[in-house]
């Protein structure tokens, strides 16, 4: 159960169009969501072939572990590369993810500053063979990728940890936006789950506007004590577009898309969801389902991206 479904009336949330998570699950995840596209989006290293082919900025693949027997062969893999992040291919919520940031005499820098050894880093890696961190608790694989070095704009809005951006696409429209901010909670991770704020983002302008953090609303950084209102996010137009390009991606009609902003290769797409989570609408003080509706009540949404975003843009 969602805070939005624990703590609202049924007939409060219907008047505040508030989508609660039986709806969302019914009438969006369901009925616009095809099952046999799911794996297009849970599975990062599917995900990441296909944003390639379609020239979708994405963070660069270093290696894959998909058994024991290849875990040997990453550290010559990596040998080129001081940072890097780990993650399982079809893990959710975050976890998972190791942030390496450099190297020592005695192993690997995480994110935090604590080093870990090789045979730490191995074990991790097995963790994630073994579906410690999946869906389900399946097998898995382990991807290892570029770290991202957020755009200095974040600086003071972010502890030790990369932003992402997430927006909900509906029917290839962007309908409602956040940006998450990791914590000295949240371990340096963008997840609200783990601690991380989550903050409104208007559409038109780019700019943020109202903060949530553990579910309590906010409009300071508590660990940096930085404003985190009126942030104007570089690049916005562009993604924008990267968001409602991904809809064309993967065919589901309802999905969560994360990007990152690098501070040298712009905005990436990190990621998607095809069950995106509900808090968004308490980080933007506004419900979703008004939105919505609007886009489901339409019979012909616009083929081109620039005008599916100028649709946004009218919400």
């Amino acid at each position: 159960m969602s805070f939005i479904d624990k703590y609202l009336p049924w007939r409060q949330m219907k008047a505040l169009g508030i989508l609660g998570m039986n709806k969302r699950n019914g009438d969006y995840i369901s009925a616009y969501n095809h099952r046999s596209h799911y794996p297009l989006v849970d599975d990062k290293l599917q995900t990441k072939h296909l944003a390639v082919a379609a020239g979708v900025a994405v963070p660069k693949l270093y290696a894959i572990v998909e058994v024991e027997k290849q875990i040997a062969d990453v550290f010559e893999k990596l040998q080129p590369y001081n940072d890097f992040v780990i993650k399982p291919s079809h893990g959710s919520g975050g976890e998972g993810i190791l942030v390496i940031i450099g190297r020592s005499q005695n192993g690997y820098r995480k994110s935090s500053g604590q080093i870990i050894s090789e045979q730490e880093f191995e074990h991790h890696i097995s963790n994630i063979l073994s579906g410690m961190y999946s869906l389900g608790g399946l097998p898995d694989t382990a991807l290892i990728e570029q770290r991202v070095e957020f755009d200095p704009v974040f600086a003071d809005v972010s502890y030790q940890g990369v932003p992402d951006i997430r927006t909900i696409i509906f029917r290839g429209v962007p309908v409602m936006a956040m940006i998450r901010l990791p914590t000295r909670m949240s371990d340096g991770k963008a997840n609200l789950h783990q601690g991380a704020i989550g903050v409104g983002i208007d559409l038109k302008t780019g700019k943020t506007f109202s903060g949530v953090w553990n579910e309590e609303l906010v409009s300071q950084h508590p660990d940096t004590g930085a404003s985190i209102v009126d942030l104007k996010i570089p690049n916005w137009e562009q993604i924008l577009y990267l968001t409602a390009q991904c809809y064309d991606l993967v065919g589901l009609g309802y999905i969560g898309v994360d990007i990152v902003l690098d501070h040298n290769h712009g905005p990436l797409m990190l990621e998607m969801n095809a069950r995106p989570g509900l808090s968004i609408q308490i980080a933007n003080r506004c419900g979703l389902l008004t939105r919505l509706e609007k886009i489901k009540a339409i019979k012909d949404i616009p083929v081109s991206i620039a005008d599916r975003i100028a649709l946004a843009k009218t919400l």
